[in-house]
């Protein structure tokens, strides 16, 4: 017969997750960072000293700006996640590597007190800060943020080695060569037309195969970290491995943008669809938005379902900006406009409660 003295064990009642892991908001948000480390290098080797200079001062200023805020509201320090790190980086991969310093100040501090703090810090803000912070730049500096590309060389910027196959006139290649790669896609036609040059001159000088090699490996013009596929592909396979992050929003993402390429360079009598579509996943924003940016936690449904829902809008948004918009990106702007819609999309895509059935 029992004591009564003695109480039987009970249930423990806590919320959701009630799976134990080995991870932690900070390991995860560490292992995060290693995985950006090799992009960051390699921008530090092809674009110089002050695109180390725009990280250091934009993490730094990140860091700084979650202390003095928690400081002021008196709530525990969470610099030590590392999230504010990777707000840092992100925030500056997706500038000019020749911004000015005080931009990117301004931006990082705007990021993190604006886009994550007055929301609650992090797990709960809407949007994803370092976009956020982007957005705010990009609105406010167009001009920087879209001309202090980094020179390669005096009569070519966009790749070192890119020739001028297409035997455009020494001003054509000058103004092609002088912009992103997107840029060159989406203007280059244009602007040859004004010099009297062929206008389809531009796809046989993007197209070559040094190009492409040039588009994977990174050595193109563009923004701090969006300009290596390949290892960019690197750091997402260790997320992927790790099960930071699952398949379900990257390959959704690239997916769509793949398919809706394809069929209107297809249908638009393209000479070579297949070509274009290759060009618009290794350029741009794309790798790295879909494996770094789209991926976060907070900012992103929860269901594998919504999360493919999510991946397929961040595409159709990319794909009809880079299309028909003004802006030759779209990276950007697709994902903080699916971020706004994260909550319907929880609501629709969540899961039938066990023994239930719908209405």
């Amino acid at each position: 017969m029992q004591d009564d003295n003695i109480k039987a064990p009970g249930l423990v009642l806590s919320n959701a997750p009630h799976i134990n892991a080995p991870q932690s908001l900070g390991s995860i948000m560490w292992l995060v960072v290693l995985a950006l480390t090799p992009a960051l290098a390699y921008s530090t080797f092809i674009f110089g000293l002050h695109a180390l200079l725009l990280i250091a001062v934009s993490v730094a200023v990140c860091v700084a700006s979650e202390a003095a805020y928690c400081l002021l509201i008196k709530k525990p320090l969470t610099i030590n996640d590392g999230s504010a790190v990777i707000t840092g980086i992100l925030l500056a991969f997706n500038v000019p590597p020749e911004a000015p310093l005080w931009m990117i100040g301004i931006g990082a501090a705007f990021a993190v007190i604006v886009a994550k703090q007055l929301f609650g810090g992090i797990g709960f803000n809407i949007f994803n800060p370092a976009l956020a912070g982007r957005a705010l730049l990009m609105a406010s500096w167009p001009v920087h943020m879209t001309t202090t590309w980094h020179s390669f060389g005096e009569s070519n910027v966009l790749s070192q080695a890119a020739s001028n196959v297409a035997g455009l006139p020494e001003q054509a290649y000058d103004i092609i060569t002088q912009a992103t790669p997107l840029g060159a896609f989406k203007e280059g036609p244009g602007l040859l037309a004004d010099l009297g040059a062929a206008p389809d001159a531009v796809y046989r000088t993007l197209f070559t195969p040094e190009m492409f090699k040039s588009y994977l490996v990174g050595n193109i013009g563009g923004c701090i970290g969006e300009t290596s596929a390949l290892l960019l592909l690197a750091g997402a396979l260790l997320l992927l491995f790790r099960r930071v992050i699952s398949w379900h929003i990257p390959f959704s993402y690239i997916g769509t943008v793949a398919a809706i390429m394809f069929s209107y360079y297809s249908l638009s009598g393209f000479g070579s669809p297949g070509q274009a579509t290759l060009f618009h996943l290794l350029t741009g924003g794309l790798m790295l938005g879909a494996f770094f940016m789209a991926t976060d936690m907070v900012t992103s449904p929860v269901t594998a379902r919504g999360m493919i829902i999510f991946g397929v809008g961040c595409g159709i948004l990319t794909c009809v900006i880079r299309l028909w918009g003004g802006y030759p990106e779209g990276v950007s702007y697709s994902i903080l406009l699916m971020n706004s819609t994260v909550p319907l999309i929880d609501r629709f895509a969540k899961p039938k409660v066990f023994g239930t059935k719908h209405a």
